[in-house]
């Protein structure tokens, strides 16, 4: 009997933490506005290759003269290793062209489902991380 109950037991708190980090990611709509698309070029003054997500830190010159820093939401690391994609895909200092949708609070910079176009036309982090790099 008691060796059941440990059984029941394992089994429980094993399925008990593989729910739990389902719980722990944000939905795109929670954070982003699909609603409010933004596209822009920038300079690249960051990349920040780290769990649970990448982001690019892209620089641009407002029509005032003023600068902004968009902080450009990417997928995982390692979904984006397996996709072809390295941490320096994209370089500090490349100039890049990126659409995305922009972040619910107005007084947010970061930009989520975006692709990141080169100035040589590559297409990284498309979509905020889905589907392969284009040459």
């Amino acid at each position: 009997m008691k060796r059941a109950a440990s059984i029941l037991a394992l089994a429980g708190a094993v399925t008990l933490f593989s729910i739990i980090p389902t719980y722990g990611h944000h939905s795109i709509s929670a954070e982003f506005d699909v609603n409010a698309p933004i596209n822009f070029t920038g300079t690249v003054k960051q990349v920040d290759w780290m769990n649970p997500h990448t982001y690019t830190h892209v620089e641009v010159k407002n029509p005032d003269g003023s600068l902004v820093v968009y902080k450009v939401e990417g997928g995982p690391p390692n979904a984006l290793f397996r996709q072809g994609w390295r941490k320096d895909s994209i370089k500090q200092g490349e100039v890049v062209t990126v659409s995305g949708i922009k972040a619910k609070n107005p007084n947010s910079h970061n930009v989520g489902q975006a692709t990141i176009t080169t100035s040589d036309g590559r297409k990284v982090f498309a979509g905020g991380g889905r589907g392969p790099a284009t040459p």
